[in-house]
């Protein structure tokens, strides 16, 4: 039997608590490294002590920002719902409970979003500008939505404008489907000019992405550049950053790039820029150098109707605003107790000498593996 066994024997048949056997600061240390949010919530289902020492302890929170360190943005979390309750009244404890309560619940669901592959789609709504159009609109950044290489018998692309110098950047810039948006992927398409002599590849050396907010758009939903998809310059001051990644090569093929982030990243204020970083290709007819796309996408994950936010001008100062009625929480929630619970039961009947096969067939109508179709992502979105 090995150590850890044996004292788990220990503590079941003296029917000790293992946070006091262990002492909080011990128990601190543990469970601060568990890396998934499962197991979070499965500790705090083991019994009314743990589920408190969980909760204030605020294990949720510091596992979501260890996941993805944008989650601290977030000042604080606000819940919205649609019924119209009164101020409440109580001891200024309970109401720092709730909180605490509420903020558990919040960033457990939020780490299960960053870690969990349901739910991911195309995140791009809407396409905003383009640093520089050659022409437009046959070569507008509109253009890059549209899947198809052609339309209408004519190719689809985005053009920059010519340049001589092949150091000069673009940009690319679009909103996504949501304010909040948990993006992991990054999709490019270089256009192959095959209309033109050598079937050149206008692709850029390397990319970097952007993610952030509208310093335009506090209250209104759009800004004033929104629409204008051939307006020109730079508009980096018109956007607060709130990720940076750091530059991906660009291979000169006519294929659709996958650029992998390290890690899941919350797009806060749903902005995204493509910043297209050197250019490879000199165009024949008039010696200078462009960059053509034909099609962008953002794999992600949206987190509304569950989750918005209100973004400030100060970077790092927005507020998380929970909408309970959506009740896709509460159903993640019950999904993960369920689990630990199943978890629970068949450890104990491991010890107890149950038959396994029988508790398999028990419990196995609830296991994630029955609802791979994905149907089940109806209570998240």
């Amino acid at each position: 039997m090995s150590s850890a066994a044996f004292a788990r024997l220990l503590v079941m048949e003296n029917c000790w608590d293992l946070l006091e056997w262990l002492g909080l600061d011990t128990s601190t240390t543990v469970f601060m490294c568990l890396d998934d949010p499962a197991d979070i919530v499965r500790a705090s289902a083991v019994s009314r002590s743990w589920r408190r020492f969980v909760i204030a302890s605020g294990f949720s929170k510091n596992l979501c920002l260890r996941i993805c360190p944008e989650a601290s943005n977030f000042t604080h979390i606000t819940e919205v719902s649609s019924s119209q309750e009164g101020v409440k009244v109580g001891s200024s404890t309970a109401i720092e409970w709730e909180s605490l309560e509420r903020e558990h619940k919040v960033y457990t669901y939020l780490s299960y979003c960053l870690v969990s592959p349901k739910g991911k789609r195309n995140c791009i709504i809407k396409a905003i500008r383009a640093s520089s159009t050659d022409n437009y609109p046959d070569e507008s950044i509109l253009n890059t939505l549209e899947p198809r290489e052609e339309v209408d018998a004519r190719p689809s692309y985005w053009s920059s404008g010519g340049e001589v110098d092949p150091g000069v950047p673009e940009t690319l810039t679009y909103r996504l489907v949501s304010k909040l948006c948990i993006i992991d992927e990054i999709k490019v398409q270089p256009f192959q000019a095959f209309f033109q002599p050598g079937d050149p590849i206008y692709s850029a050396k390397s990319v970097r992405f952007r993610m952030g907010h509208s310093r335009l758009s506090q209250g209104t939903g759009t800004s004033v550049t929104e629409g204008y998809a051939n307006s020109h310059g730079a508009a980096n001051d018109n956007y607060n950053w709130t990720y940076v990644s750091p530059e991906f090569p660009m291979v000169q093929e006519n294929v659709l790039q996958s650029f992998k982030l390290a890690r899941p990243v919350i797009c806060i204020g749903g902005i995204l820029q493509i910043e297209l970083l050197g250019r490879v290709q000199r165009q024949a007819t008039d010696n200078l150098y462009y960059i053509c796309v034909c099609h962008v996408r953002v794999i992600g994950r949206p987190l509304s109707p569950v989750l918005d936010v209100d973004v400030s001008e100060e970077v790092g100062n927005s507020v998380l605003k929970y909408f309970p009625d959506t009740s896709a929480v509460d159903n993640e929630a019950r999904e993960f107790q369920w689990h630990a619970f199943a978890a629970r039961i068949r450890n104990l009947g491991a010890w107890s000498g149950w038959n396994q096969e029988f508790l398999n067939v028990l419990l196995r109508p609830v296991t994630v593996s029955d609802d791979e179709d994905g149907s089940d992502e109806d209570k998240f979105e």
